[in-house]
């Protein structure tokens, strides 16, 4: 019994350490604000946003497996970090990503079907890994509209920002008046195949929150 108490505090607190892992995205674009929101908050951001989503727009999947996944789809961060799409290839990342997860689990009961969960998310395979994997995208762009909405950046003050000459970053930061609507459009063909997540994201380029 003492063992499995033991097992289980230990990976209680190693995912406590995603309360104080940042948000890359906000940072690399230099918000103005004492605060930014950690992953963890991320994790819970993604997850009342499936609940709203799924219930607003009836969609007919198992929210519980949604919930789950995204309840454990950062879980790879506690030992890599928050790596943003210019710091390494998506397939580095799914590799680094299993490592860490394969690391993170090894003592866990459950650990199997865990891992088979983040699977799933990783790979896409299911409607549930799909909607999930929208809702993870679609609260990031929500955020950076906030901090928009609170003046939290100022495009024409980029110190040290690693991607503002990136050609595809330029070519939406042209087109597009702030820095979460540039975002948006960014992200814009991750969400192709879901409607109503392409209705969500107009909106939110037109309209405050």
């Amino acid at each position: 019994m003492n063992n499995k108490i033991k097992e289980t505090m230990k990976f209680y607190k190693l995912c406590t350490k995603l309360k104080d892992t940042i948000r890359k995205g906000p940072l690399v674009w230099n918000a103005k604000r004492d605060r930014i929101e950690s992953v963890a908050e991320h994790i819970y951001g993604t997850q009342m946003l499936a609940i709203s989503i799924y219930y607003q727009f009836n969609y007919n999947l198992d929210l519980n497996k949604i919930i789950y996944m995204l309840a454990i789809h950062e879980l790879e961060e506690i030992e890599i970090g928050d790596l943003a799409f210019f710091e390494t290839t998506k397939e580095e990342k799914l590799s680094k990503g299993k490592t860490a997860t394969d690391y993170l689990l090894k003592d866990l009961l459950g650990k199997d079907e865990i891992s088979s969960l983040l699977d799933e998310y990783n790979n896409q395979t299911t409607d549930e890994a799909i909607f999930a994997y929208h809702c993870d995208k679609l609260e990031c762009d929500i955020q950076m509209k906030l901090y928009d909405q609170e003046n939290c950046f100022d495009l024409n003050n980029q110190p040290n920002n690693p991607i503002i000459n990136n050609p595809d970053v330029k070519k939406v930061l042209e087109s597009e008046k702030n820095i979460s609507n540039a975002w948006i459009e960014f992200d814009r063909n991750k969400f192709n195949d879901d409607k109503n997540f392409i209705s969500i994201i107009n909106y939110l380029k037109e309209n405050d929150i």
